[in-house]
């Protein structure tokens, strides 16, 4: 019997001290640590099955620099916490450390790489500033005319996002969680003004604290309750090369910040990502829902000012071909930071979206 259906053959509990609200990398790992702190028979619903929204298309690369000393420390808890699991649990996340590279192409740029250095030190990452010319050893697959120079922390890394999520499933399950998918949260029930349980389409658990990890849902799901969540849905690109001979499984994730592009190894082929200067929202009218895995289609037009970019930037493409176009929706916020807290219109529920394409770091 599969994980799943030995969810489904589960009952629903009548009580649990809390409910999660969301089935991606967010709604997962919380679940988890909550039972490692000893919250126990701490519950999880989802809609249709576990990092079927966002999550099971994110690009899962692994940097442990931020812009506070604060998130810095979350994030290096994040990449020891990968390989942890591994070991805990016994379930693979696809993690390793191959390192990221930020390169520089403007002076502005350079001295921001710089600064990044000297953060790096104060936090105990160890970093390097490369020249072009160590920039071209590391990764001889960027057109580095227009270089200036080079970033480099080897301890970052990347990480398959659909396994980390199985990972923290089964740590969770291991310490007395549960998780039910194919679950739909129909409203949260509230008593005196206060959290009072969860109705889903199997049921009613009562609970005095909630927690919504609800990715792109949340703003919608979170407004039917008379709680302002503001985040939207943004379609994001991603190319996937043919398999490349001779590419390093080690070769570090790369940032051109500068042109919005980053590239990751991916099975002996290259992925390639970027963002466009003005997003294109989806979503506005609702999501459907039957979405689950789903695609989006490939807005050619829409992209090309992005692929131009990756093409003069990756010379190689010019004689490579593309393995897969993709599309798939994230969500992000007004302000670029996620929603982490005490919504203050529900005494008892607490909201963790709108992670800005970030969410495996977060």
């Amino acid at each position: 019997m599969s994980a799943s259906e030995k969810d489904q053959a589960q009952t629903l509990p009548e009580t649990a001290p809390v409910v999660v609200i969301g089935g991606g990398i967010i709604g997962v790992s919380t679940l988890y640590h909550l039972a490692k702190k000893g919250v126990e028979k701490a519950v999880l619903v989802e809609r249709k099955a576990m990092a079927s929204g966002t999550t099971w298309h994110a690009a899962g690369i692994v940097g442990q620099l931020r812009e506070s000393s604060s998130q810095t420390e979350l994030s290096k808890y994040t990449a020891r916490l990968f390989t942890e699991l591994e070991l805990e649990t016994g379930q693979a996340t696809g993690y390793k450390q191959n390192g990221t590279l930020h390169v520089a192409l403007s002076d502005i740029r350079w001295e921001q790489l710089r600064r990044n250095h000297d953060h790096a030190g104060r936090m105990e990452i160890e970093s390097r500033l490369l020249s072009v010319s160590e920039v071209a050893e590391l990764y001889p697959y960027i057109e580095r005319s227009d270089l200036l120079g080079g970033f480099f922390v080897p301890s970052n890394g990347q990480v398959n996002p659909l396994d980390v999520t199985q990972a923290m499933a089964k740590g969770g399950r291991a310490r007395g969680a549960q998780i039910f998918e194919n679950t739909k949260a129909i409203r949260i029930l509230t008593r005196n003004g206060r959290v009072s349980g969860v109705e889903t389409d199997k049921g009613v658990i009562a609970t005095d604290r909630v927690l919504l990890a609800g990715g792109m849902w949340t703003s919608r799901f979170a407004a039917q309750h008379g709680v302002t969540v503001p985040l939207h849905a943004t379609e994001h690109f991603y190319i996937v090369t043919e398999t490349i001979d001779g590419l390093p499984r080690t070769i570090p994730g790369l940032v051109v910040a500068e042109e919005r592009l980053y590239t990751k190894e991916d099975a002996g082929k290259l992925l390639i990502g970027g963002f466009e200067a003005q997003g294109k929202s989806w979503g506005r009218n609702g999501i459907p829902e039957s979405f689950e895995f789903d695609e989006l289609p490939f807005d050619m037009e829409h992209v090309e000012p992005m692929l131009e970019r990756a093409f003069a930037r990756f010379p190689f493409l010019e004689t490579t071909g593309i393995h897969t176009f993709f599309n798939g929706p994230e969500s992000f916020t007004p302000d670029g930071r996620p929603y982490i807290g005490p919504a203050p219109e529900m005494p008892g529920l607490f909201i963790a979206a709108g992670m800005n394409s970030n969410g495996i770091l977060n």
